[in-house]
Protein backbone atom coordinates (compact mmCIF):
# COMPACT_ATOMS: atom_id res chain seq x y z
CA UNK A 1 0.00 0.00 0.00
CA UNK A 2 2.96 2.33 1.02
CA UNK A 3 3.73 2.20 -2.89
CA UNK A 4 0.68 3.11 -4.51
CA UNK A 5 1.40 7.08 -4.28
CA UNK A 6 4.49 5.87 -6.03
CA UNK A 7 3.02 3.86 -8.67
CA UNK A 8 0.09 6.67 -8.97
CA UNK A 9 2.63 9.27 -9.71
CA UNK A 10 4.58 7.00 -12.20
CA UNK A 11 0.87 6.10 -13.72
CA UNK A 12 -0.38 9.86 -13.99
CA UNK A 13 2.82 10.73 -15.97
CA UNK A 14 2.32 8.26 -17.97
CA UNK A 15 -0.78 9.67 -19.09
CA UNK A 16 0.31 13.12 -19.70
CA UNK A 17 3.06 12.03 -21.77
CA UNK A 18 0.66 10.13 -23.92
CA UNK A 19 -1.59 12.93 -24.39
CA UNK A 20 0.83 15.17 -25.11
CA UNK A 21 2.22 12.38 -28.08
CA UNK A 22 -1.77 11.85 -28.69
CA UNK A 23 -2.32 15.43 -29.54
CA UNK A 24 1.08 16.70 -30.92
CA UNK A 25 4.02 18.30 -29.02
CA UNK A 26 4.34 20.80 -31.58
CA UNK A 27 0.71 21.45 -31.65
CA UNK A 28 0.82 21.38 -27.23
CA UNK A 29 3.87 23.74 -27.67
CA UNK A 30 2.55 25.82 -29.74
CA UNK A 31 -0.13 26.77 -27.41
CA UNK A 32 2.02 27.42 -24.73
CA UNK A 33 3.75 29.66 -26.72
CA UNK A 34 0.56 31.66 -27.80
CA UNK A 35 0.14 32.34 -24.07
CA UNK A 36 3.81 33.79 -23.90
CA UNK A 37 6.05 34.96 -21.25
CA UNK A 38 3.91 37.41 -20.37
CA UNK A 39 0.56 35.35 -19.99
CA UNK A 40 2.69 33.01 -17.82
CA UNK A 41 3.78 36.16 -15.73
CA UNK A 42 0.23 37.08 -14.90
CA UNK A 43 -0.73 33.12 -14.09
CA UNK A 44 2.13 33.40 -11.70
CA UNK A 45 1.90 36.48 -10.40
CA UNK A 46 -2.35 36.27 -9.75
CA UNK A 47 -1.49 33.19 -7.63
CA UNK A 48 1.03 34.32 -5.49
CA UNK A 49 -1.54 37.11 -4.27
CA UNK A 50 -3.64 34.29 -3.85
CA UNK A 51 -1.20 32.10 -1.61
CA UNK A 52 -0.48 35.81 0.46
CA UNK A 53 -4.50 35.95 0.78
CA UNK A 54 -4.47 32.47 1.79
CA UNK A 55 -2.30 33.16 4.49
CA UNK A 56 -4.01 36.05 5.72
CA UNK A 57 -7.42 33.58 5.97
CA UNK A 58 -4.79 31.49 8.29
CA UNK A 59 -4.18 34.20 10.02
CA UNK A 60 -7.35 34.76 10.63
CA UNK A 61 -7.61 32.03 13.06
CA UNK A 62 -4.49 32.88 15.08
CA UNK A 63 -4.73 36.47 16.11
CA UNK A 64 -2.09 37.85 18.43
CA UNK A 65 0.57 36.18 15.70
CA UNK A 66 2.25 38.17 13.11
CA UNK A 67 0.54 38.12 9.32
CA UNK A 68 3.96 37.61 7.75
CA UNK A 69 4.24 34.17 9.97
CA UNK A 70 0.50 32.68 8.52
CA UNK A 71 1.76 33.77 4.73
CA UNK A 72 4.78 32.99 5.31
CA UNK A 73 3.40 29.28 6.08
CA UNK A 74 0.77 29.53 3.45
CA UNK A 75 3.83 29.42 0.99
CA UNK A 76 5.67 27.04 2.49
CA UNK A 77 2.82 24.46 2.81
CA UNK A 78 1.80 25.11 -0.95
CA UNK A 79 5.32 24.47 -2.09
CA UNK A 80 5.76 21.29 -0.08
CA UNK A 81 2.11 20.18 -1.57
CA UNK A 82 2.65 20.94 -5.08
CA UNK A 83 6.39 20.44 -5.52
CA UNK A 84 7.29 17.68 -3.45
CA UNK A 85 4.82 14.85 -5.45
CA UNK A 86 4.08 12.14 -3.00
CA UNK A 87 2.41 13.64 -0.07
CA UNK A 88 -0.02 16.48 0.43
CA UNK A 89 0.09 15.83 4.18
CA UNK A 90 3.86 16.48 4.03
CA UNK A 91 2.70 20.66 2.96
CA UNK A 92 0.57 20.43 6.16
CA UNK A 93 3.37 19.56 8.23
CA UNK A 94 5.99 21.84 6.55
CA UNK A 95 3.48 24.88 6.71
CA UNK A 96 2.92 23.81 10.80
CA UNK A 97 6.79 23.46 11.39
CA UNK A 98 7.06 26.90 9.43
CA UNK A 99 4.77 28.39 12.23
CA UNK A 100 6.44 27.33 15.05
CA UNK A 101 9.45 28.98 14.13
CA UNK A 102 7.41 32.04 13.70
CA UNK A 103 6.93 31.73 17.36
CA UNK A 104 3.62 29.64 17.09
CA UNK A 105 3.24 27.35 19.75
CA UNK A 106 3.09 23.81 17.83
CA UNK A 107 0.14 22.58 19.39
CA UNK A 108 -1.91 26.10 18.35
CA UNK A 109 -0.32 25.74 15.20
CA UNK A 110 -1.71 22.09 14.31
CA UNK A 111 -4.86 23.00 15.68
CA UNK A 112 -5.17 26.08 13.20
CA UNK A 113 -3.98 24.16 10.11
CA UNK A 114 -6.26 21.17 10.81
CA UNK A 115 -9.40 24.25 11.32
CA UNK A 116 -8.13 26.03 8.22
CA UNK A 117 -7.77 22.87 6.05
CA UNK A 118 -11.46 22.37 7.27
CA UNK A 119 -12.67 25.81 6.08
CA UNK A 120 -11.01 25.73 2.38
CA UNK A 121 -12.41 22.68 1.73
CA UNK A 122 -16.03 24.02 2.77
CA UNK A 123 -14.95 26.99 0.63
CA UNK A 124 -13.78 24.53 -2.01
CA UNK A 125 -17.33 23.01 -2.33
CA UNK A 126 -19.08 26.28 -1.84
CA UNK A 127 -17.27 27.27 -5.30
CA UNK A 128 -18.04 23.94 -6.91
CA UNK A 129 -21.45 24.03 -6.04
CA UNK A 130 -21.42 28.01 -7.90
CA UNK A 131 -19.82 26.56 -10.83
CA UNK A 132 -22.51 23.61 -11.24
CA UNK A 133 -25.51 26.44 -10.50
CA UNK A 134 -23.90 28.59 -13.05
CA UNK A 135 -23.69 25.54 -15.72
CA UNK A 136 -26.87 25.35 -15.56
CA UNK A 137 -28.02 28.38 -16.11
CA UNK A 138 -25.99 28.22 -19.31
CA UNK A 139 -27.34 25.04 -19.79
CA UNK A 140 -24.55 23.94 -21.79
CA UNK A 141 -24.92 20.90 -24.12
CA UNK A 142 -23.98 17.76 -23.12
CA UNK A 143 -24.78 18.11 -19.45
CA UNK A 144 -27.77 16.74 -17.89
CA UNK A 145 -29.55 19.04 -15.12
CA UNK A 146 -30.10 16.21 -13.26
CA UNK A 147 -26.58 15.69 -12.42
CA UNK A 148 -25.68 18.92 -11.75
CA UNK A 149 -28.64 19.26 -9.13
CA UNK A 150 -27.59 16.13 -7.41
CA UNK A 151 -23.84 16.91 -7.36
CA UNK A 152 -24.86 20.19 -5.97
CA UNK A 153 -26.60 18.46 -3.55
CA UNK A 154 -23.93 16.07 -2.71
CA UNK A 155 -21.55 19.09 -2.08
CA UNK A 156 -24.00 20.47 0.47
CA UNK A 157 -24.26 17.49 2.07
CA UNK A 158 -20.29 17.00 2.41
CA UNK A 159 -20.12 19.84 3.80
CA UNK A 160 -22.33 20.69 6.40
CA UNK A 161 -20.79 16.75 7.43
CA UNK A 162 -17.53 18.00 7.53
CA UNK A 163 -18.13 21.15 9.18
CA UNK A 164 -20.65 18.56 11.74
CA UNK A 165 -17.24 16.43 12.30
CA UNK A 166 -14.90 18.94 13.14
CA UNK A 167 -17.40 20.83 15.35
CA UNK A 168 -18.98 17.92 17.33
CA UNK A 169 -16.20 15.12 17.14
CA UNK A 170 -13.40 16.97 18.50
CA UNK A 171 -12.24 13.83 19.38
CA UNK A 172 -11.16 12.91 16.22
CA UNK A 173 -9.02 15.62 15.56
CA UNK A 174 -6.56 13.95 17.55
CA UNK A 175 -6.13 11.06 14.63
CA UNK A 176 -6.11 14.09 12.27
CA UNK A 177 -3.23 15.74 14.16
CA UNK A 178 -1.41 11.74 14.00
CA UNK A 179 -1.77 11.78 10.90
CA UNK A 180 -1.28 15.25 9.66
CA UNK A 181 2.23 15.34 12.07
CA UNK A 182 3.45 11.50 12.12
CA UNK A 183 2.79 11.97 16.39
CA UNK A 184 3.90 15.19 16.29
CA UNK A 185 1.30 17.15 18.07
CA UNK A 186 1.17 14.62 20.74
CA UNK A 187 4.64 14.98 21.88
CA UNK A 188 4.34 18.43 22.43
CA UNK A 189 4.53 19.51 26.25
CA UNK A 190 0.83 20.05 26.32
CA UNK A 191 -0.35 16.84 24.57
CA UNK A 192 -3.87 15.63 22.92
CA UNK A 193 -5.50 17.79 25.63
CA UNK A 194 -4.31 21.64 24.81
CA UNK A 195 -4.77 19.99 21.09
CA UNK A 196 -8.68 20.18 21.43
CA UNK A 197 -8.34 23.22 23.94
CA UNK A 198 -6.46 24.86 21.12
CA UNK A 199 -9.62 23.61 18.55
CA UNK A 200 -12.60 24.81 20.77
CA UNK A 201 -10.71 27.94 21.00
CA UNK A 202 -10.22 28.71 17.48
CA UNK A 203 -13.93 27.34 17.09
CA UNK A 204 -15.22 29.53 19.48
CA UNK A 205 -14.01 33.04 17.55
CA UNK A 206 -16.44 32.98 15.18
CA UNK A 207 -15.75 36.32 13.52
CA UNK A 208 -12.29 34.21 12.83
CA UNK A 209 -14.35 31.70 11.31
CA UNK A 210 -15.94 33.80 9.10
CA UNK A 211 -13.43 35.69 8.08
CA UNK A 212 -11.27 32.76 7.45
CA UNK A 213 -13.76 30.95 5.61
CA UNK A 214 -15.09 34.05 3.19
CA UNK A 215 -10.96 34.85 2.52
CA UNK A 216 -10.96 30.69 1.43
CA UNK A 217 -13.94 31.13 -0.48
CA UNK A 218 -12.96 34.49 -2.35
CA UNK A 219 -9.64 33.16 -3.21
CA UNK A 220 -11.90 29.99 -4.85
CA UNK A 221 -13.20 32.45 -6.82
CA UNK A 222 -10.36 34.70 -7.76
CA UNK A 223 -8.53 31.22 -8.93
CA UNK A 224 -10.49 31.21 -12.37
CA UNK A 225 -8.65 34.57 -12.90
CA UNK A 226 -5.49 32.39 -13.79
CA UNK A 227 -6.82 30.67 -16.77
CA UNK A 228 -9.40 33.90 -17.59
CA UNK A 229 -5.61 35.63 -17.91
CA UNK A 230 -3.62 32.97 -19.84
CA UNK A 231 -6.98 32.63 -22.61
CA UNK A 232 -6.87 36.14 -23.32
CA UNK A 233 -3.10 36.43 -23.58
CA UNK A 234 -3.40 33.51 -25.98
CA UNK A 235 -6.33 35.40 -28.27
CA UNK A 236 -8.77 32.86 -27.19
CA UNK A 237 -10.93 34.84 -24.67
CA UNK A 238 -13.89 33.40 -22.77
CA UNK A 239 -16.53 35.00 -20.16
CA UNK A 240 -14.71 34.42 -16.48
CA UNK A 241 -18.19 31.97 -15.74
CA UNK A 242 -17.10 30.21 -18.24
CA UNK A 243 -13.14 29.88 -16.61
CA UNK A 244 -15.08 29.79 -13.13
CA UNK A 245 -16.79 26.68 -13.96
CA UNK A 246 -13.98 24.83 -15.76
CA UNK A 247 -12.09 26.03 -12.55
CA UNK A 248 -14.23 25.08 -10.27
CA UNK A 249 -14.60 21.24 -12.10
CA UNK A 250 -11.38 20.73 -12.37
CA UNK A 251 -10.66 21.20 -8.59
CA UNK A 252 -13.49 18.70 -7.83
CA UNK A 253 -12.37 16.22 -10.10
CA UNK A 254 -8.56 16.52 -8.32
CA UNK A 255 -10.13 16.37 -4.39
CA UNK A 256 -12.03 13.16 -6.15
CA UNK A 257 -8.78 12.14 -7.20
CA UNK A 258 -6.62 12.99 -3.57
CA UNK A 259 -5.73 8.89 -3.94
CA UNK A 260 -3.28 10.27 -6.90
CA UNK A 261 -0.67 12.65 -5.87
CA UNK A 262 -1.26 16.10 -7.22
CA UNK A 263 -3.63 14.73 -9.35
CA UNK A 264 -0.94 13.76 -11.91
CA UNK A 265 -2.89 12.99 -15.23
CA UNK A 266 -6.18 13.55 -13.54
CA UNK A 267 -5.84 17.53 -13.79
CA UNK A 268 -4.55 16.89 -17.87
CA UNK A 269 -8.10 14.85 -18.66
CA UNK A 270 -9.96 17.15 -16.64
CA UNK A 271 -8.87 20.34 -18.73
CA UNK A 272 -9.05 18.11 -22.00
CA UNK A 273 -12.90 17.18 -20.93
CA UNK A 274 -14.25 20.61 -19.62
CA UNK A 275 -12.33 22.79 -21.77
CA UNK A 276 -13.93 20.99 -24.94
CA UNK A 277 -17.38 21.69 -23.34
CA UNK A 278 -16.42 25.83 -23.86
CA UNK A 279 -14.99 25.70 -27.32
CA UNK A 280 -11.34 25.14 -26.21
CA UNK A 281 -9.50 22.67 -28.63
CA UNK A 282 -7.30 19.76 -26.42
CA UNK A 283 -3.80 21.05 -27.49
CA UNK A 284 -4.70 24.69 -25.86
CA UNK A 285 -6.63 22.39 -22.59
CA UNK A 286 -3.15 20.62 -22.17
CA UNK A 287 -1.26 23.47 -22.30
CA UNK A 288 -3.61 25.23 -19.58
CA UNK A 289 -3.06 22.17 -17.38
CA UNK A 290 0.69 22.29 -18.33
CA UNK A 291 1.02 25.76 -17.67
CA UNK A 292 -0.31 25.41 -13.98
CA UNK A 293 2.16 22.60 -13.20
CA UNK A 294 5.09 25.16 -14.70
CA UNK A 295 3.38 27.82 -12.02
CA UNK A 296 3.66 25.71 -9.24
CA UNK A 297 7.34 24.59 -9.44
CA UNK A 298 8.22 28.69 -10.65
CA UNK A 299 7.03 29.55 -6.97
CA UNK A 300 7.22 26.76 -5.10
CA UNK A 301 11.24 25.43 -6.00
CA UNK A 302 12.36 29.12 -4.61
CA UNK A 303 10.40 28.84 -1.63
CA UNK A 304 11.42 25.45 -0.86
CA UNK A 305 15.09 26.41 -0.90
CA UNK A 306 14.42 29.24 1.34
CA UNK A 307 12.65 26.88 3.50
CA UNK A 308 15.89 24.91 3.64
CA UNK A 309 17.90 27.84 4.31
CA UNK A 310 16.22 28.76 7.30
CA UNK A 311 16.29 24.98 8.29
CA UNK A 312 19.85 25.01 7.99
CA UNK A 313 20.43 27.97 9.63
CA UNK A 314 18.61 27.32 12.79
CA UNK A 315 20.38 23.79 12.87
CA UNK A 316 23.56 24.95 12.06
CA UNK A 317 23.35 27.39 14.86
CA UNK A 318 21.58 24.55 17.36
CA UNK A 319 25.45 22.56 16.70
CA UNK A 320 27.59 25.57 17.65
CA UNK A 321 25.42 26.14 20.52
CA UNK A 322 26.26 22.45 21.62
CA UNK A 323 29.98 23.06 20.69
CA UNK A 324 30.34 25.65 22.90
CA UNK A 325 28.87 24.09 25.85
CA UNK A 326 31.33 23.14 28.13
CA UNK A 327 30.93 19.66 29.33
CA UNK A 328 30.02 18.93 32.68
CA UNK A 329 32.66 18.22 35.43
CA UNK A 330 33.30 14.27 35.99
CA UNK A 331 34.35 12.80 39.19
CA UNK A 332 37.68 10.70 39.18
Amino acid sequence: MRFFPILAVIAGITAMVALVWRLGAAAVLHSLIAIGPFGFASVCLIHTALIALMGLAWWALLPGTRPWAAIWGRFVRDAGSEVLPLSQVGGYVLGTRALALAGVPGTRGAASTIVDVTLEFVGQLVYVGLGLVWLLHLHTEGIAPGLVVLGLAGASVLAVAFIVVQRRGVRYAERIAGILGQGWAERTAAGAAALHNALEAIYRRRGGLWSSFLLHFLCWVLSASEIWAALAFAGQPIPFGSALIIESLVYAMRTAAFVVPNAVGIQEGAYILLGGAFGLNPEMALALSLLKRARDLTIGLPVLAWWQVVEGGRLSRRLSAKRATPPLPTRD
